[in-house]
């Protein structure tokens, strides 16, 4: 038994020499870090953009925070409360987050040859929930003409899918009272009886939907049939997907869904970028712990990130686990 034992500790040991070695890289590639690698108390930000703090963004981005934190040594990262998808691309555009979440249909059908925000990941799908009360009016989309409705907060993701649905259904313009708010406000401005109506998009389940649904008897609208006039100008990507009784414990509906992404700046060293890769898919069990959305990742679909490309410290995690 002893050669055995012997060669299962050297297995170990490489392993752990394995890691040591490449964390060790992660940190002298980290910016500004080989510059202080002999003050290690110094740290390197990593700051990820995420969106409502009841929305999936947010529970994703503090349990991935978490994970960096207790597993890369001197990085520190931190999660910041934004208004979701348009400013989380703002931001890291401007230097101002390195890590972030999006959806798909924000992001420009062409990103150019050198994109300055580039991806990690595809991570689940948004669906569109466009919620009421029970006994409201609002039965189909098209009833919503005449009323206010929340059409989510300035600088979200939902605000821009919910700009061309108005479109394609005719309800641009001033057929509908836009309220721009975000998904809390939304939900208390509709239990007070100040809007009739509010979208949010965000993976299963969005916990404010699911509380108002328990407080509240609840309706979300069938956003099913105006998947495919989205899909006229955006083919890659809505799709239909259903909300499932399950999930509020209401009538079940067919919806208008489209990707999440986690994205980086580009210029994020690669070493980081592949550490960031392996933890988002090896902890997808612990990050599924925090939100149910996040454990539907997997490293065979996490690869599909069009239009923007993945960062090659990504794609070379890829590709050494052959997802």
């Amino acid at each position: 038994m002893l050669p055995v034992s012997r060669t299962r500790y050297a297995a170990r040991a490489r392993r752990h020499g394995a890691r040591a070695t490449l964390a060790l890289a992660v940190l002298l590639a980290l910016p500004g870090l080989g510059a202080c690698r002999d003050s290690p108390g110094d740290s390197v930000l990593i700051r990820i953009a995420t969106g409502s703090p009841t929305a999936v963004y947010h529970a994703f981005g503090e349990s991935l925070a978490a994970i960096l934190n207790r597993e890369l040594p001197n990085v520190h990262a931190e999660v910041m409360v934004t208004a979701a998808s348009a400013e989380n691309i703002r931001l890291l555009g401007a230097g101002e987050a390195e890590l972030g979440f999006t959806q798909a249909d924000v992001l420009p059908a062409d990103p150019g040859p050198d994109p300055p925000v580039v991806a990690v990941a595809r991570v689940y799908d948004d669906l569109l929930h466009l919620v009421t009360s029970a006994d409201s009016p609002v039965h189909t989309l098209t009833d919503l003409q005449g009323r206010r409705v929340s059409v989510g907060a300035p600088g979200s993701g939902t605000e821009i899918t919910v700009r061309r649905l108005l479109t394609v259904a005719g309800l641009d313009g001033v057929q509908v009272q836009r309220e721009r708010l975000g998904l809390d406000d939304s939900v208390a401005a509709l239990q007070a009886g100040q809007i009739d109506a509010f979208f949010f998009s965000g993976g299963l389940p969005v916990r404010a939907v699911a509380q108002f649904a328990r407080d509240t008897p609840t309706r979300i609208v069938d956003l099913g049939e105006w998947t495919a006039p989205l899909r006229q100008g955006n083919p890659e990507v809505y799709v239909p997907r259903d909300i499932p009784r399950s999930v509020y414990g209401i009538d079940p509906v067919t919806t208008v869904a489209n990707p999440n992404y986690l994205v980086v700046r580009a210029d994020l060293p690669e070493a980081v970028v592949r550490e960031v890769t392996r933890l988002l898919m090896e902890r997808r069990s612990e990050l599924a712990a925090a939100h149910p959305a996040a454990g539907r990742m997997s490293p065979r679909a996490a690869i599909a990130t069009s239009p923007l490309p993945l960062h090659p410290g990504a794609a070379s995690w890829y590709r050494a686990s052959k997802p």
